[in-house]
């Protein structure tokens, strides 16, 4: 009987596959990193051809490193980053212009006649969402205008729109399928998330042809099989969910008032709110958490633009380090109660601001400043974003928010989870398995194909590799929050 799970993490800045067993014990990893192309200020775009070479080699190189053969792989999961927006002819295949990455800024001024226009009200109400530029409805709108012949050959029903998701499920294929799943689709800005379909008024009003549309399917579903050229046997595609709320799902967190925070390039909290679409008074989104036989368990989620990416551009902008992992050791060398703060709104400002015209400012300086105190102070900001998200959370959900469960690649950093605790005053559970976003798609595929029976047996699989409990002082806490918070209120446009 095939023993593994495949999960491809089709991510930000790399590609990674991932072997699971089936205790959810992670075999083997690959991983590759590829180019970020940024044509104009605010502009990020992706090849989406270094998007799928990465996701075929480092599935190669998976089953070569485990020494395991595709024959023993008994299905595939896929996440992805979310947003991104890809298009693409549907009878050669070719993609027309490069992906527009969710971090991309490009359509603001759109946004804002969008906004001074009046549709906010339609745009939430329908799909739980704000009206920028960090969803794929604009960016898709902008590929229509500005591609040449795109729009006619679009109403012509030539060509094809989708999420990363989607573009790997339909080369995975060989172009059968074009598909994406509801909880891809709800980031969209043209999914309405109360009656789980493309929504025909959204549609007109950003001017997309309905023929552009995968088929949205539930996160646990045949997605079809990719092709044996692939990895040399035709193997089902049973799971797929955008990387957020994979890791909700890879969390365990299947119950009303659970929640995680997750933190790879970006840092995105969701809250699972159960049957009921919350509406946020404070520019949370609402979305699909996950979407299971046909009925959705929603969430209310917090999307912070720049959290890892700060500690990217410490070593490959600045270069006051050579590797990520010196940044705790740093950290730890920093003086009792410095004052230096780094916002880093390279792309703008996301929850709760939503302010795409702001950017990134250091502010504190003092003679004695130093790169101990620039890299704290860059780790710490992604503490003080995250206690943006809280207060917003708990101040909808009229209750306090309790114990967060973390993952992503910043969570192996000690200095900083501790401070994360510090600063939301709750405990902070770190999970064994820290590849939760994959873990999620993998928990997903194995639904489908039968290997796990409900939730509860994948909930039980959940395990704790430390807690953070908090142990700073409140006066000091609110002292540091508030300089925070002033530091932010200078970078705002």
């Amino acid at each position: 009987m095939p023993a593994y799970l495949l999960a491809i993490d089709q991510g930000t800045t790399s590609s990674r596959a991932i072997l699971f067993d089936r205790q959810a014990n992670v075999i083997e990893v690959a991983q590759q990193e590829f180019t970020q192309h940024f044509p104009e200020d605010g502009w990020i775009e992706h090849d989406a051809e270094d998007i799928w070479k990465t996701v075929e080699q480092t599935s190669h190189q998976v089953l070569e490193q485990a020494g395991v053969g595709a024959d023993e792989v008994a299905g595939i999961g896929i996440t992805n980053q979310r947003e991104t927006t890809l298009l693409w002819d549907r009878n050669t295949g070719e993609v027309l212009h490069r992906a527009i990455v969710w971090q991309d800024r490009r359509t603001a001024d759109y946004c804002q006649r969008l906004r001074d226009a009046g549709h906010t009200s339609l745009v939430q109400e329908r799909t739980g969402l704000l009206i920028d530029p960090y969803f794929s409805a604009t960016k898709l709108a902008w590929l229509l205008e500005n591609v040449e012949g795109a729009r006619a050959r679009a109403e012509r029903g030539e060509l094809a729109f989708g999420t990363v998701d989607t573009f790997l499920i339909w080369r995975l294929t060989g172009g059968k399928v074009h598909a994406t799943d509801a909880t891809n689709a709800s980031r969209t800005a043209l999914f309405n998330i109360h009656q789980q379909r493309w929504d025909d008024e959204l549609l007109a009003l950003f001017d997309i042809p309905a023929s552009l549309l995968p088929e949205v399917k539930d996160s646990s579903d045949d997605f079809g099989h990719a092709d044996a050229s692939f990895l040399g046997a035709a193997l089902p595609i049973a799971g797929v969910a955008g990387d957020q709320q994979a890791a909700l799902f890879g969390q365990a967190c299947f119950e009303p008032g659970m929640g995680k925070s997750t933190y790879g390039t970006g840092c995105f909290m969701i809250l699972n709110t159960g049957d009921s679409a919350e509406t946020s008074r404070n520019r949370l989104l609402t979305t699909v958490g996950y979407r299971l036989n046909g009925k959705p368990t929603y969430a209310m989620e917090g999307s912070i633009f720049v959290a890892g990416a700060t500690v990217q551009w410490l070593r490959d902008g600045l270069k006051l380090f050579h590797d990520a992992a010196e940044t705790e050791a740093l950290a730890r060398k920093t003086r009792e109660g410095h004052h230096v703060y780094l916002v880093p709104a390279f792309t703008g400002l996301g929850a709760p601001h939503w302010d795409p015209q702001a950017r990134g400012a250091i502010f504190g300086l003092t003679r004695d400043t130093g790169i101990a105190e620039i890299v704290a102070a860059g780790l710490q900001a992604v503490c003080y974003q995250t206690r943006d998200l809280q207060v917003c959370m708990n101040d909808d959900m009229a209750a306090n928010t309790g114990t967060l469960r973390v993952d992503g690649g910043m969570v192996r950093n000690n200095w900083l989870m501790q401070f994360l605790a510090d600063m939301l005053g709750v405990p902070v559970d770190r999970p064994t398995v820290l590849e939760t976003t994959a873990l999620g798609a993998a928990y997903l595929a194995g639904l489908q194909i039968g290997w796990y029976r409900d939730l509860d047996e994948i909930a039980e699989l959940w395990r704790c590799e430390r807690t953070f409990e908090p142990r700073m002082p409140d006066d000091e806490r609110e002292r540091l929050y508030q300089g925070w918070q002033d530091a932010v209120a200078r970078v705002k446009s």
